[in-house]
């Protein structure tokens, strides 16, 4: 089991911080710049005044063993949010297959800190996980699907996304392990992509990681 690494934050809203006050610390990971002027970003407050390739490193550390992997072939908007969302529950790798032009304005400049990678096609997604022994498991609401609430996530493993509308290709059906869907109550046929990605990544969270 994978271990909660920092507390919760309970910031009040994103807007930063002003510029440090008294001595500086000395410590390198901390950017002399953000020191000065103060440092906005929407970071924890563990990496406030952290240099950007810093926090990185430190996320490397800690990084779950799950990826994410979405389809881009008719440029998905989701691709942001999830890109985000991986962040938020410390996703391994994001990976984009299809286009490798995406919108980044949903993703909140946390792809500096998500590592993110493109494969030109689902065959190409397919041999990199088969190098690096990782089940994928494709999300999504299509015949023969088992429910997410039931199926026990491997604990490594790339959790795969299809566009918005039509989701999963049929390649990319065929390329997973497993198909798992989200157990849905209302009259719509399926949730956005984004709010599957996160559901799912949350579900593997609180089957891996001990509280």
């Amino acid at each position: 089991m994978t271990e909660p690494q920092d507390a919760p934050t309970h910031e009040l809203s994103t807007a930063g911080v002003g510029p440090w006050v008294g001595e500086w610390p000395e410590e390198d990971h901390f950017d002399h710049e953000l020191l000065q002027h103060g440092d906005t970003r929407n970071v924890i407050d563990r990496y406030r005044f952290w240099k950007m390739e810093a926090i990185v490193a430190d996320l490397d550390e800690h990084r779950h063993p799950f990826h994410v992997a979405i389809e881009n072939w008719q440029h998905d908007m989701n691709i942001g949010s999830i890109v985000r969302s991986a962040n938020a529950f410390g996703a391994d790798t994001v990976h984009i297959v299809g286009r490798r032009r995406w919108n980044k304005r949903g993703a909140m400049v946390t792809d500096r800190y998500q590592h993110v990678i493109h494969h030109e096609s689902i065959e190409a997604l397919v041999a990199w996980c088969a190098a690096k022994n990782l089940p994928i498991i494709g999300i999504d609401n299509v015949p023969g699907s088992v429910i997410l609430e039931t199926f026990e996530l491997p604990e490594r493993c790339l959790m795969l996304f299809g566009q918005e509308g039509p989701g999963l290709s049929p390649e990319a059906i065929a390329a997973s392990e497993s198909v798992v869907e989200i157990t849905q109550f209302g009259s719509t046929r399926s949730i956005n992509a984004s709010a599957a990605a996160a559901v799912t990544m949350h579900a593997w969270v609180m089957q891996h990681v001990a509280f």
